[in-house]
């Protein structure tokens, strides 16, 4: 497989280190210097772009592979308000792009097993809801994006919360979610229910990179050759 890495920080460099393992060859690696020019002529070569750079750059980067009838997967976060756009540019150039807050395999069961609790903690009203999330101190997003993803499935199944906001803010209608930053953490997330005389938790904790990295290579891999907007759960059929 031929891959274009559009964006080459700390995740394009995991990838691309996993992809020639695996005996893919990387034809761009593509960072903040790289014109745009140039990517279009390399994207020719690519049959899939792994796209993590930067909020500002992801929907031009998704544009660009698009145009040039490259199925994409991004993993940049907080770049949301634009999403839309690139599913209707997505449909229009009969491309392929999957978006995901995390690749990890281990998060994307969390993320399903959050669902499956949140339904069952909707019913019991004495529990409240909270997450909590750390970061590396060099992530430009707070929360995560995969603190909202979290947020987003205890929403959709708990109709007793209108929103979710940041812990110093949150109402009594509220998901408080609160983000720690330090040291080098790859990334650690925990959902908690509290009552007066217990507490139910849920947590993930990433060791290192590889996973998220490894979760990009294979829904890379599935992506070619198909046609449409998709998440992870379409991949893994959960």
């Amino acid at each position: 497989m031929k891959i274009a890495l559009l964006g080459y920080g700390k995740m394009g460099r995991a990838i691309g280190q996993l992809a020639l393992q695996d005996g893919d060859e990387v034809v761009l690696r593509a960072d903040s210097g790289t014109s745009e020019e140039a990517v279009r002529d390399f994207l020719r070569a690519a049959d899939v772009a792994i796209e993590f750079s930067r909020p500002e750059s992801a929907f031009n980067n998704i544009r660009l592979a698009l145009e040039a009838g490259v199925p994409v997967v991004c993993g940049t976060t907080a770049w949301l308000d634009r999403l839309e756009e690139a599913k209707a540019l997505c449909e229009k150039r009969q491309g392929a792009l999957l978006y995901a807050s995390n690749f990890s395999i281990g998060v994307n069961l969390f993320f399903a097993l959050n669902r499956y609790l949140a339904e069952m903690m909707a019913q019991l009203p004495q529990y409240q809801a909270r997450i909590e999330e750390i970061h590396h101190t060099q992530k430009l997003d707070a929360p995560s994006g995969t603190a909202i993803t979290l947020a987003e499935g205890i929403l959709e199944k708990n109709r007793r919360l209108g929103k979710w906001a940041p812990e110093e803010a949150a109402g009594p209608r509220e998901l408080p979610v609160r983000s720690l930053r330090e040291g080098q953490v790859p990334g650690t997330h925990e959902v908690q229910y509290n009552s007066a005389i217990d507490s139910i938790a849920i947590r993930h904790e990433a060791h290192s990179r590889e996973g998220f990295a490894r979760g990009a290579l294979l829904a890379a891999r599935w992506l070619v050759g198909k046609q449409g907007y998709f998440e992870m759960k379409d991949m893994l059929g959960f």
